[in-house]
C-alpha cells in the first residue's frame, strides 16, 4: 500500500494488485479484475509470481482485464506453452531437455507471446513501466515501476523481486526485459528449462525457476508503515477444503517420473492450502479453480469461462462487504490486535458456556 502520491485523475479509485501464481488457472484472476475494473479501480502497483506475474505485466502495459480475456480466450494457444505430453509421455527431445537442462519445455512461447503483447504498448523494459511522477525514486524501491515480478534464484536460495533485485547482478533494473523477467517467473520446476542470469559481480550464472518455489502470495509487498492512501487487494485460486466426497487427489509416487510429477503438483496447490492471518485474508479475493490443474494446458472453451466467472463471481462478493475505511481502522490504526488464537479460545469458552446451560 504505497501513500506516494498518485498518477492520473484523482476522481479514480486507486489501488495496489498482488497476484497468485496458478498457471493456466491464471484466468480466473482477469474475471476478478475485470469487476474491479467495472467498480471503477485503477492499478498503481501490481505485483505478481508465475502466471500472476503473466496477467500483472499485461495490467502494468496497460491492458484491461476485458483485454486481457478476449486475448486469453481467443488469441492464446495454451497448448503451445506445452508443445508435448509432459509428464504423461516423453518424446526424446523432451528427455534431453529434462536431463541437460533441468526441464521439459523451453518456454519460448511465452517469450514470443509477451513481447508482441507488450509491444503493442510500447512497453518493452522495465524503464517503460516507470510510475508516473516516481521517476527520482531510486531504482531499489518497490514503488518506482508499476510492475514487480516474484522469481526464485535456486543458485543461491533467495527470492527475486524484479526488477529491483537485478541490481544484485550487476545489472540496471531500468534495462531488464519484462517478458524476460515474467519467462523467469513461470519457470515451473521441471516442466520449463530454468532461465540462466549472468551474475556480473560474482562472475557466475543462476538458475532463475518459478517465483512459487518461495513466495506464492507476497501481499504485503507495497504495504507502508503509515497510513495507507489507498488498498492492496489479493487474487488467489484457491481449490475447495476436501470432504470425504472429494478428498484431496493422492498422486502416484511408483518411480522418478510420477515423483516428479507430484512435486510439481504439491508445488502448485501446497500454496492454496496455507493458513492466512486475519490481515491479509481481509484484503484477498478467492478465486475457486473447481479441481483444474496449473499445468492442464488443454483447457476447453468452457473451463476458460469456468474460470473466468468464477473470478467474477468471487469479486462480486468479495466488493459486496468490502470498506477501505473500516479496514484501515481495524488493522493499520496501530491499536493492539486480538490474535486468531486468542479469539479462537474466546469462541471455544462461549460454545462450551452454551452446551452446558
Amino acid at each position: 500500500m504505497s501513500s506516494l502520491a498518485q498518477p492520473g485523475n484523482n476522481n479514480q479509485i486507486y489501488a495496489d494488485a498482488v497476484l497468485e501464481g496458478g498457471g493456466v488457472r491464471g484466468i480466473g484472476h482477469v474475471g476478478a479484475l475485470t469487476v474491479a475494473e467495472e467498480k471503477g479501480y485503477s492499478w498503481v502497483n501490481v505485483a505478481g509470481t508465475s502466471a500472476g506475474a503473466f496477467v500483472a505485466a499485461m495490467m502494468a502495459a496497460g491492458y484491461s482485464a476485458k483485454e486481457m480475456y478476449g486475448i486469453m480466450r481467443d488469441e492464446v494457444d495454451l497448448n503451445r506453452f506445452a508443445q508435448d505430453r509432459g509428464f504423461n509421455g516423453f518424446f526424446l527431445g523432451e528427455a534431453i531437455n529434462l536431463l541437460r537442462h533441468g526441464g521439459l519445455h523451453s518456454g519460448d512461447y511465452i517469450v514470443g507471446f509477451m513481447k508482441e503483447k507488450l509491444g503493442a504498448k510500447q512497453k518493452q523494459k522495465f524503464g517503460d513501466l516507470v510510475v508516473p511522477g516516481r521517476e527520482h525514486e531510486p531504482k531499489d524501491s518497490k514503488y518506482r515501476y508499476g510492475l514487480i515480478v516474484i522469481a526464485s534464484d535456486i543458485s543461491t536460495g533467495r527470492m527475486l523481486q524484479l526488477p529491483q533485485s537485478i541490481l544484485q547482478f550487476g545489472l540496471d533494473p531500468d534495462e531488464l526485459d519484462i517478458a524476460l523477467a515474467v519467462r523467469m517467473s513461470a519457470s515451473i520446476p521441471f516442466f520449463f528449462i530454468p532461465v540462466d542470469q549472468r551474475d556480473n559481480i560474482e562472475g557466475r550464472d543462476c538458475r532463475i525457476v518459478d517465483g512459487g518455489l518461495l513466495s506464492n502470495f507476497p501481499v504485503s509487498i507495497f504495504d507502508v508503515q503509515t497510513k495507507p492512501s489507498h488498498p492492496t487487494f489479493g487474487f488467489r485460486l484457491v481449490d475447495s477444503l476436501p470432504t470425504p466426497e472429494r478428498p484431496w487427489p493422492i498422486s502416484p509416487t511408483d518411480n522418478v517420473f510420477q515423483i516428479g510429477q507430484a512435486l510439481l503438483s504439491t508445488m502448485l496447490s501446497a500454496h492454496d492450502r496455507l493458513y492466512m492471518d486475519d490481515h491479509t485474508f481481509v484484503r484477498t479475493i478467492a478465486v475457486p479453480v473447481n479441481g483444474i490443474s496449473g499445468t492442464q494446458f488443454n483447457l476447453s472453451k468452457e473451463q476458460t469461462d469456468l474460470l473466468y466467472q468464477n473470478g467474477r463471481n468471487a469479486a462480486e462478493q468479495f466488493f459486496s462487504t468490502w470498506n477501505f475505511d473500516e479496514y484501515i481502522a481495524t488493522y493499520r490504526s496501530n491499536l493492539p490486535q486480538e490474535g486468531r488464537r486468542e479469539r479462537l479460545h474466546e469462541h471455544m469458552k462461549r460454545v462450551y458456556q452454551m452446551l452446558e446451560t
